[in-house]
């Protein structure tokens, strides 16, 4: 346990906005966990249901994928992070300090102007379906804007880790790409 938390402040280094992230970033994979953790158990129990128990289910198959989706969205910053995405890194390594340093900078601000984007566009979808009151169109009838907040929330963290670990290469607490 206290390896974690010295790794976390070594990775921090300190700084209280990387500190924040940080934690909001690990929040955010623990709220992943659980939602993949409900959809599992809310498919036992729609097979309990349907194949035991000859029943009918509304609303355990459309609450599954919402949940996985979510689960996916919110869980961007967590896995950024981690670093845990696939990562080619055959051209940084080839790369001498000051031009790795160059692209990691360019990388991280072409990624957060996609991902300020996905949140904007994301946030005016999620802001439609909440004014204008939709539902599925399903038995269940979900307010769909529950689902849908998902997208805003999850982009919104992942922009914050985005631009948390760009002010960790500037400071220089983190490495580009992670290479010495």
């Amino acid at each position: 346990m206290a390896g974690q938390s010295s790794a976390a402040i070594a990775h921090t280094g300190g700084n209280p906005f990387l500190k924040v992230v940080a934690g909001l970033s690990t929040l955010a994979g623990w709220c992943s966990a659980g939602m993949i953790v409900a959809a599992v158990a809310i498919t036992c129990q729609m097979i309990i249901v349907r194949f035991v128990l000859n029943g009918s289910t509304v609303w355990q198959t459309e609450a599954v994928i919402y949940l996985v989706i979510a689960a996916t969205l919110i869980g961007l910053p967590y896995v950024q992070r981690l670093r845990g995405h696939v990562n080619v890194d055959l051209i940084p390594i080839s790369l001498a300090p000051r031009p790795r340093f160059i692209m990691a900078i360019l990388t991280s601000i072409l990624s957060i102007s996609i991902v300020s984007l996905m949140l904007f566009y994301g946030f005016e979808f999620w802001h439609f379906a909440w004014d204008r009151g939709w539902k599925s169109d399903t038995i269940w009838g979900v307010r769909l804007w529950i689902p849908y907040l998902a997208i805003p929330v999850g982009f919104g963290l992942f922009l914050l880790q985005l631009v948390a670990d760009l002010v960790a290469v500037l400071i220089g607490v983190d490495k580009p790409f992670g290479l010495e």
